[in-house]
């Protein structure tokens, strides 16, 4: 039976939910998370996709390929979420994770458990500048993890203006790097410039 990270439900209502980040800078004991039941068609369909793909699966937050990501109306997804009142957070303890119709697991029993396996506290798992290296995939920096988590700890849920429009910045930041390397990626296989060639061919 094939395993789907970051989803899960609330322990009191079942209801299903994705999860964002599994605890928040300094606030180890909250997670945050997006009601799938809240979303309308098209963002549902969307954001179930993007969690089921090898790219969200690889990644230790799901919340790292959110933030560069976009829904078909053309807004990025994480942003939208939060315009959207869709990102909640709430108590590790009233989370369980369910990679699959027969099993779950409380978001905090498995925060030990993933903590313990590192041989570090729990405070520790959340993306912090000092992870860059080992937490963060090449879909996401550091900096706009921790930029689109951190006031949300502290305002309960909610980003000022000044957070989001940060956000964005870090958002186009990474897309840009994103973007270069693929063309980087691309010259590789077919590249556009064929210098060599043509000096070969004036030569002769």
């Amino acid at each position: 039976m094939v395993n789907t990270k970051h989803v899960g439900r609330m322990k009191a209502n079942k209801n299903k939910i994705l999860v964002v980040f599994k605890t928040l800078p300094n606030d180890p004991e909250h997670c945050l998370v997006v009601g799938t039941a809240g979303l309308n068609d098209s963002y549902h369909n969307s954001i179930i996709d993007l969690v089921e793909s090898q790219q969200a699966q690889d990644t230790f937050e799901f919340g790292e390929i959110l933030s560069i990501r976009y829904f078909s109306d053309g807004k990025p997804m994480l942003a939208a979420l939060h315009q959207g009142k869709n990102l909640v957070r709430v108590p590790t303890k009233d989370v369980e994770m369910t990679p699959n119709p027969n099993t779950s697991m409380p978001l905090d029993e498995l925060n030990k458990l993933i903590a313990e396996q590192r041989g570090v506290k729990i405070e520790d798992l959340a993306v912090t500048a000092g992870q860059a290296k080992t937490e963060v995939r090449e879909v996401a920096k550091v900096k706009d993890l921790t930029e689109s988590v951190a006031p949300v700890a502290k305002t309960d849920g909610v980003l000022s203006d000044a957070d989001l429009a940060k956000s964005y910045r870090s958002q186009a930041d990474a897309m840009y790097k994103e973007a270069a390397r693929l063309r980087a990626e691309a010259e590789k296989l077919a590249p556009t410039k064929k210098t060599v060639k043509v000096s070969e061919d004036a030569s002769a």
